[in-house]
């Protein structure tokens, strides 16, 4: 086929697509107005909402003048993400501090975070054997700890930073040795860029965001160090970086200016923005992607941070704020990722009240919004991160437990479609019963993107329809908070 037909079939299926019309049902106004019959269904902030266990809708019939071909029918569900099942521990049991998580694809699962060794006694105690694993080149040795090999690498001396380790199937950990050092022990997050793993730390611990970029994690030894990546205008740090589709960098970071960090974890009602063609520097600030501020008084405090004297280039330890009336939630320990066009930051949540700290979400369908709030989970200071990984989400922290989810989507959703055929205002024949439910699936080249496969049956194969009606059965199968809350369904037609 030639280049000027492969254009001329392109546009016409462009073509094609503009001319396609759609039913779309994308608010409160829009579920009542086009029911024939509800059972255990609430209308509320533009979705359709189960009051029970099982729930029904069927709509009216939406005629046509001309008979139309139908193609799709496609379900969104709410973003809130509950669907949240509690695990044991998902990383070595070794790693300590903060972990940060990166997902390069299927059996390609990097963790990284602080090494605990054991005491001396502990060490020389343990006998260890030459194995070797599946997926991997090298000659492992086995540890004291169950299901977790050192690398040749792994043998090094610590260098007093973040180490590596990776596993195929989330259970297996193989250690690879350190990938910062000491100065960068206060590591927050990592991405990864054409083979290249940029980890972010900060300098001090809760200052500017600093960079290691490392090409091989396999060395047992750090990369290049970088600097200085941001200047961030306020205290307190602990960021995520995430890189979208174009290329550019974002960082979430915790902006202290408007609280006393010290009395509230260490976290604040503010989250700060900043963007970078390259991540390694020339970041703009932008709006504040979560801000849930009470009232400024126009007067400013004082307290001191515990760790920032420790470093010899750093002379203060003094962190001055805004003094707001009304006591202020807090968030913050950063982690970021986008499934299909959603994103969603996680981190702390230390509500009103203070200190029941437990792991908090925000999501939003654009970089360029505030995010809103929608849930927390568990107890404790969570520090986590979050990603895409054997098929499920991974979330995970710094306590006991950690968590695992299908993903946003709840199960289950029923739908079969009836049309009428010979324009007589009646339905004639009806799809069978067919569950549907998104799915997910790896980005190459990107570790914190999942692509979504939306929720749809097709309706290519019915004959032309004078009219559409549609029934849903809804059944809450699940044995934690989540639902399935329908945002909206759409057919489309021609």
């Amino acid at each position: 086929m030639n280049k000027t037909l492969i254009y001329s079939t392109l546009l016409v299926a462009m073509a094609a697509s503009s001319m396609a019309d759609t039913w779309l049902i994308d608010s409160d106004e829009d579920w009542k107005k086009n029911q024939s019959k509800q059972e255990n269904l609430e209308f509320k902030n533009g979705m359709a909402s189960p009051l029970e266990k099982d729930s029904f809708y069927q709509s009216k019939i939406k005629q046509f003048k001309k008979a139309k071909n139908l193609k799709t029918l496609t379900i969104d569900q709410s973003p809130i993400w509950q669907n949240w099942n509690s695990v044991e521990n998902l990383g070595p049991s070794n790693l300590g501090d903060a972990p940060v998580f990166l997902s390069l694809g299927p059996n390609d699962y990097w963790i990284f975070g602080r090494y605990r060794a054991g005491t001396k006694k502990q060490q020389k105690a343990f006998q260890a054997e030459e194995v070797s694993l599946d997926g991997y080149d090298e000659t492992l040795k086995t540890t004291k700890y169950p299901n977790q090999f050192n690398a040749p690498s792994g043998l090094k001396a610590s260098q007093g930073g973040y180490h590596a380790w990776h596993s195929r199937d989330m259970k297996n950990w193989v250690h690879y040795g350190s990938i910062t050092d000491k100065v960068s022990r206060w590591m927050t997050t990592a991405e990864y860029v054409d083979g290249k793993f940029y980890f972010y730390y900060d300098y001090p611990n809760d200052q500017d965001p600093h960079l290691y970029i490392d090409s091989n994690l396999k060395d047992g030894e750090p990369g290049e160090n970088k600097g200085l990546a941001f200047k961030d205008p306020s205290d307190g740090s602990d960021c995520t970086f995430f890189r979208d589709k174009d290329g550019k960098f974002h960082v979430i970071y915790e902006d202290w200016s408007p609280i006393d960090a010290n009395k509230r974890s260490w976290d604040s009602p503010l989250a700060g923005h900043a963007v970078s063609e390259d991540g390694i520097s020339d970041f703009k600030i932008l709006s504040p992607a979560v801000d849930n501020r009470t009232s400024p008084t126009g007067k400013f405090a004082e307290y001191k941070h515990p760790h920032w004297l420790q470093h010899p280039d750093w002379d203060s330890n003094i962190a001055r704020y805004e003094i707001h009336e009304g006591e202020q939630e807090a968030y913050g320990d950063w982690a970021s990722i986008k499934i299909g066009g959603q994103y969603y930051l996680f981190g702390d949540y230390d509500p009103v009240g203070g200190h029941q700290m437990s792991t908090g979400w925000f999501t939003s369908d654009s970089l360029d919004k505030q995010f809103k709030w929608c849930d927390h989970i568990g107890s404790g200071h969570p520090d986590p991160d979050i990603g895409f990984a054997n098929g499920e989400f991974q979330l995970i922290t710094q306590q006991k437990n950690d968590y695992t989810s299908p993903g946003p989507w709840v199960e289950s959703v029923e739908v079969r479609v009836g049309i009428d055929s010979s324009n007589d205002g009646v339905i004639d024949r009806w799809t069978d019963w067919a569950e549907v439910k998104e799915s997910y699936d790896y980005t190459p080249g990107f570790a914190k993107h999942v692509q979504k496969i939306a929720a749809a049956i097709d309706l290519s194969s019915l004959s032309k329809a004078y009219g559409v009606q549609f029934e849903l059965k809804i059944k809450d199968t699940t044995e934690n908070k989540s639902k399935p809350i329908l945002d909206k369904l759409m057919i489309e037609y021609k």
